[in-house]
């Protein structure tokens, strides 16, 4: 999973795309609905980097099958804590990506900002 991990400290989109499975499923902590596919995980990856302020990973959990990656950052000028869980495929691209954050007044602050640049992340995605 370093690679994945990696690749977000470095802010580099290309390379997390590089870890997600073609038929990745991502599940949002402020949607309802599952976003299916790799070109639209991709762009919400891309975009809510840029939401992010002060992102920083600080603790790790997994092991062959799937990871918990906990983090801290600020949205809005609103701390959360937050923590992305990973399960990985047999080649190791990650297959399920699922988001939760706290506490609530930042995980609607996030809800606000990502809705805001929901259009351009759908473009994003069209884009492969």
């Amino acid at each position: 999973m370093s690679a994945f991990r990696a690749a977000v400290e470095a802010r580099d989109v290309e390379a997390m795309r590089a870890c997600l499975a073609e038929d990745v499923v991502f599940r949002s902590p402020v949607a309802h609905k599952p976003y299916p596919g790799k070109a639209i995980t991709g762009a919400i990856l891309a975009h809510v980097i840029e939401v992010f302020e002060d992102f920083r990973y600080v603790r790790e959990l997994g092991d062959d099958t799937g990871h918990a990656l906990v983090f801290e950052a600020t949205v809005g000028g609103l701390e959360l804590t937050g923590c992305d869980f990973l399960v990985l495929d047999d080649d190791g691209l990650i297959t399920e990506f699922m988001v939760m954050v706290r506490p609530l007044k930042a995980a609607q602050a996030l809800a606000e900002a990502m809705a805001a640049r929901f259009e351009a992340i759908v473009e994003l995605a069209a884009q492969g």
